[in-house]
């Protein structure tokens, strides 16, 4: 009888019938499809008529440029699967309700992030462009630049791991996470084992996660276990086997506060491969970085917000949060830092600017490393531009691939980089799933946006821009020595491949804003 359980249990779990619903909706999809391009040739004729007034509308719409191109193409091609297909998933925004309640929050957080005109005026004495970067974050971002706060880079995963351990184990007040992906393992089981000693010792612990994220890493349900250990639990944007353009809004950030003091971000997941304890997809390079002092506050708010969001109801008062001065009064660091969070709501490519923001200023060099190379033309001409310019610009991407078809995307892009002058290089160990921007030996941005069309517009997303902070040269050391062992990819590379290679990836290439 328990075997029985067991593999009825296997076959009903959560994923499955998700897998089959959704296999439902597509063999509906495909039904009508057929129904009406056979029984009913008039019909056929009308979806062309609809197609050309939503081709229309998608044309004169504010959104990305490719997005209109990839959405165009496959109504007018496909009239009655694309329009149908259009209507059940390609609004790229979510509704009017979702956004404003999530903004009331961010407006509450923002009462309590005020920006330092003084760091400002310092700025930009230093260096304008700067400036410039950090007035457009509070601006747009709604998140202010800081001094006094000390930053560490982790090179990879296991750094982070055992810092991360460390700085729980000293926990007195609260704990915050919000992650991406957890998976059962050796990382999180070490983690949670804390969580629960300290929820036992009255710390205020705090869990998110995002459930498409975390679909076929944790049970079903997980965040009622999770309260009854004590940690309070919200997930994010709870998966639902239905056709829907909400389920393309993920939380993507990595977040972990401690007693409002010290913060970590960066894309380390809570997950074994990401600690390389088992191989995946052969050596897993990631990054990550901690935050103490002042700037750390940021994340506190960001998170808090988040949750105030999933909670739906009056939150408790911000200030009670905040960092004692005891905690904070020696992190003197370098440079300034600005934490900040990018928004799917807010019509706003917060992350993507930052990046072109330093593409565009750089003077000497620009250090990319991203896992997805994903990128719409107006990322495409900043690095092609900066490198006409003599800057030298140089990318890292992944030799093993996670997903077949986004890497195939991410080499159909090479051949015009390497043309004119960026350098592309392949991580030959495994996969690099580190986002890391490093220029000129003063601006830096370590975080959760990778260079595709999901987090640049999709995703919430989370990093930390830096301005001559001590962690910076850490983080081009890293770079070059990364270099080491990655394979150099040449224009006679990007040249040298067969014609139906070619062909599959221009066609992937043109569908991409919809993977």
């Amino acid at each position: 009888m328990h075997l029985l359980t067991k593999i009825l249990k296997k076959i009903f779990n959560r994923t499955v019938v998700c897998i089959i619903g959704i296999l439902i909706q597509i063999t509906y999809l495909v039904m009508v499809f057929l129904t009406f391009g056979t029984l009913y040739t008039y019909s056929y004729f009308v979806f062309v008529g609809v197609g050309i007034v939503l081709s229309l509308y998608i044309y004169n719409t504010d959104i990305n440029p490719s997005y209109k191109i990839a959405w165009i193409f496959a109504i007018l091609a496909f009239p009655i699967f694309g329009v149908m297909f259009y209507i059940f998933f390609g609004n790229s925004h979510s509704g009017d309700r979702l956004r404003k309640r999530m903004m009331q929050y961010d407006d509450e957080a923002r009462l309590l992030l005020p920006q330092n005109e003084d760091i400002l005026q310092a700025l930009h004495r230093d260096n304008p462009p700067a400036e410039k970067q950090a007035k457009y974050l509070y601006s747009y971002g709604g998140y202010p630049v800081y001094a006094n706060t000390k930053t560490t880079y982790f090179p990879i995963g296991e750094a982070k791991f055992a810092a991360m351990i460390e700085k729980l184990e000293k926990a007195e007040r609260f704990i915050f996470l919000e992650y991406f992906i957890i998976a059962e393992g050796k990382m999180w089981g070490t983690i949670l084992d804390i969580l629960e000693r300290k929820a036992k010792q009255g710390v205020d612990v705090r869990l998110i996660y995002d459930d498409i994220g975390c679909l076929m890493t944790l049970p079903y349900k997980y965040n009622e276990e999770m309260e009854k250990r004590g940690i309070k639990c919200k997930v994010f944007n709870p998966f639902r086997p239905i056709w829907s353009a909400k389920m393309n809004n993920r939380d993507h950030r990595k977040i972990l506060v401690i007693d409002g003091h010290t913060a970590f971000t960066g894309g380390i997941n809570l997950a074994d491969e990401y600690i390389n304890e088992y191989e995946k997809y052969g050596h897993w390079k990631d990054s990550a970085v901690m935050l103490k002092g002042e700037g750390v506050w940021s994340f506190t708010m960001m998170f808090l917000s988040m949750w105030n969001f999933l909670n739906q109801h009056k939150p408790d008062e911000y200030s009670r949060y905040m960092p004692r001065k005891e905690d904070i009064e020696d992190c003197k660091g370098e440079g300034v830092v600005v934490p900040f969070t990018d928004s799917p709501l807010d019509d706003e490519p917060v992350g993507e600017n930052v990046y072109l923001n330093i593409i565009n200023g750089a003077e000497d060099y620009v250090y990319i490393t991203t896992p997805y190379l994903v990128i719409d033309n107006e990322m495409q001409t900043a690095l092609v531009l900066a490198a006409k310019s003599g800057v030298d610009v140089r990318i890292i991407t992944p030799h093993i691939p996670d997903k077949w078809f986004v890497h195939a995307v991410t080499r159909a892009h090479y051949r015009k980089l390497v043309k004119y002058g960026v350098k592309i290089y392949e991580y030959t160990p495994g996969f690099i799933h580190a986002k890391n921007f490093v220029s000129d030996d003063k601006a830096a941005v370590v975080g959760t946006i990778n260079l595709d069309f999901r987090s640049l517009y999709l995703h919430f997303e989370c990093a930390a821009w830096m301005y001559k902070c001590e962690c910076i040269p850490d983080i081009k050391r890293d770079y070059l020595e990364t270099l080491k062992v990655c394979q150099e990819i040449t224009y006679s590379d990007c040249m040298h491949i067969n014609i139906f290679r070619r062909l599959g990836r221009a066609i992937l290439r043109l569908f991409a804003p919809m993977m």
